[in-house]
């Protein structure tokens, strides 16, 4: 099976080593979300610079997506220095590159082991870096070559995406800005309002990320927006809103019109929304915490809104390019409660709607229970909607996005974006 290795930079200077060491002991007791660890162990070690961050975060991440088959090349409980020294031989360096770092001739010797360990021995699952439980559900969905393609894509970093908020400027004049200053970058495949960036740069403090310019923002996450299709002047609901990224991209797609509730159960996503909406512009959009979709303010709304967003909470198995620690924290029971939810929540977003308002339901998973199991669930016990082919809607801003079937399915191998399930329903009437 032909793998396509991971990008190879020059060797690590030992203190680098060490550092990288230290912060993947962090990530993977798998406790808390790895980029949350990673931000912790920066906040305490502030003599790493921003290259030797990015370094440790690039190789932290490398660890955690081909963790099943370093872990076989390391048995009996390899230690993060030893899966560490492993992924350096898998990026492609030999013996004498890596002798700075070996400690003693014991060392030397069991890397020699490494080096020669072969993957035929694996299983499937294995050689693609992937829990068993979750191989066996893409391979009966998605079929052997299928999935191997998706595995291989899923194992690959994600690019870097931004979205042009039209508000405040154009997507030419954006492009032109950013490689003005040696920062390069095209339009985005599919959205209108998508950048591709060729590199990964800090744009935190860019004068254009400042003054709400732009957004950072994976190009399949903003095809969401395009497919709800909101108007000049109506009335709309980010059902579970996070910190916002795709309320102000609903925004501006209104102009700044009408009126859009932005619900979440969490204090702290709508907190992080805040700075986000001051920056962009936005009048339209206002955040509401909710303790749950049966919340009072949720009732009160009860068909009145034209359209709806839900974008459900869900395994997140479509953004293992980003967060490849999520296959190892996602456990199979951790499904069937999150489908409940997802549920629920469909449910209660679907009250909000009027007589020929548009909800749209969705997720960033890879797993048909989270997905089409919904949507034929929701068709069958809501007859006052009908699920919409999403063609007709998308084709017009979106035209060069290929869609074959009703529901959208976006997949890293295909489209080069996360993985994004989405489904399009009316309610009927007028």
């Amino acid at each position: 099976m032909m793998k396509k290795p991971i990008s190879r930079t020059p060797s690590p200077a030992p203190a680098l080593f060490l550092h990288a060491v230290a912060a993947l002991e962090q990530v993977l007791g798998l406790e808390s979300p790895a980029d949350r660890a990673l931000s912790r162990y920066f906040r305490e070690h502030h003599e790493a610079g921003h290259a030797d961050r990015g370094w440790i975060a690039e190789h932290v991440h490398a660890v955690l997506r081909h963790l099943a088959t370093l872990s076989a090349r390391c048995p009996e409980n390899a230690t993060p220095r030893q899966l560490l020294l492993a992924l350096l031989l898998r990026e492609g360096r030999n013996l004498r590159e890596l002798a700075h770092l070996v400690q003693g001739e014991e060392e030397r010797a069991w890397l020699a082991r490494v080096k020669g360990f072969s993957e035929a021995q694996l299983s499937t699952a294995t050689r693609l870096d992937l829990p068993e439980w979750f191989y066996t559900r893409l391979l009966a969905h998605f079929g052997a070559e299928e999935t191997q393609a998706l595995a291989c894509a899923l194992n690959q970093p994600a690019p870097l995406d931004l979205r042009v908020n039209p508000l405040k400027i154009k997507r030419p004049a954006l492009i032109e800005r950013l490689n003005a200053e040696g920062i390069a970058a095209t339009a985005g495949r599919f959205s209108p309002l998508a950048v591709r960036l060729r590199e990964k740069p800090a744009l935190a403090h860019h004068p254009l990320f400042l003054d709400g310019s732009f957004e950072i923002q994976d190009e399949g996450s903003q095809l969401l927006g395009f497919l709800l299709a909101p108007r000049r002047g109506e009335m709309v609901a980010d059902f579970c809103a996070g910190a916002g990224g795709k309320t102000l991209l609903l925004g501006a797609l209104m102009h700044n019109t009408g009126r859009i509730y932005a619900f979440d159960v969490s204090e702290k996503r709508l907190r992080n929304l805040k700075p986000r909406l001051a920056r962009s512009g936005l009048s339209n959009v206002h955040p509401e915490r909710i303790d749950s979709e049966r919340d009072i303010r949720i009732r009160r709304l009860a068909g009145k809104l034209d359209r709806v967003l839900v974008d459900a909470p869900c395994s997140g198995l479509g953004t293992l390019r980003r967060n490849p620690d999520l296959k190892w924290r996602r456990q199979p029971e951790d499904i069937a409660e999150l489908t409940q939810k997802q549920t629920a929540i469909l449910n209660a977003a679907a009250s909000l709607l009027r007589p020929g308002g548009t909800l749209v339901y969705a997720t960033c998973s890879l797993l048909p229970e989270e997905n089409e199991a919904i949507t034929a669930h929701f068709c069958a016990t809501h007859p006052e909607f009908t699920l919409q082919p999403i063609g007709p809607t998308l084709q017009q801003t979106c035209p060069d996005l290929p869609i074959a079937e009703a529901t959208l399915q976006l997949l890293p191998h295909h489209h080069d974006t996360d993985a994004f399930y989405a489904a399009r329903f009316e309610r009927k009437g007028s």
